[in-house]
């Protein structure tokens, strides 16, 4: 995972149908699912030679609201001024900056003409 400021630095997929998605990237483009515990289901994050390259997310919980596609996380050096520049640019912010404990900040955002994407701050 690419930590530094500007760079891409994880992809996540949210969709109703986890568990045969997870499969179809295992035997389309080789990744390896490895199950993440979210209390009562399972997430998936996908490895290619022990790395996690991206996550296959069911669309519950916290991620009931993502819309159904590949999600990039941008990083950023401080989220507080990226979320107050996507406004002063004309973006929106579809979330407010919310905490992963242990990982970071993060705000998913759209931009001037719509397309989607999640801001993150690393701890």
């Amino acid at each position: 995972m690419d930590k530094s400021v500007g760079s891409i630095g994880w992809i996540d997929l949210t969709v109703n149908n986890a568990e045969e998605v997870k499969d179809f990237y295992a035997e389309v483009v080789g990744w390896k699912p490895e199950g993440l515990s979210m209390g009562d289901y399972e997430d998936f994050n996908m490895t290619m030679e022990g790395t996690p390259k991206a996550g296959i997310c069911h669309k519950k919980g916290p991620n009931a609201h993502i819309p159904s596609q590949w999600m990039m996380y941008i990083n950023v050096a401080d989220i507080e001024a990226s979320s107050k520049a996507v406004k002063e640019k004309g973006g929106k912010l579809l979330t407010e900056v919310k905490s992963m404990t242990g990982y970071g900040k993060f705000c998913m955002i759209e931009d001037p003409a719509g397309a989607v994407c999640t801001l993150f701050e690393h701890e």
